[in-house]
């Protein structure tokens, strides 16, 4: 496997990932909550090294 470029930037609460290709997926995150593009989950940042996620619902 090769060398990967990955890149962030952040305007405020939003935060666009990019690779090689381009823009890979963009995050908003406010407090503790976020929301991924390209997984679709809800995360929440518990205390520690601990989190919360739920998944995309599956119809």
């Amino acid at each position: 496997m090769g060398i990967m470029y990955r890149s962030r930037k952040k305007f405020g609460p939003l935060i666009l990932n990019f690779t090689q290709r381009g823009l890979s997926s963009w995050t908003v995150k406010i407090g503790r909550w976020s929301w991924n593009s390209r997984a679709r989950a809800h995360r929440v940042d518990l205390p520690g090294p601990l989190s919360w996620k739920q998944d995309r619902s599956r119809s």
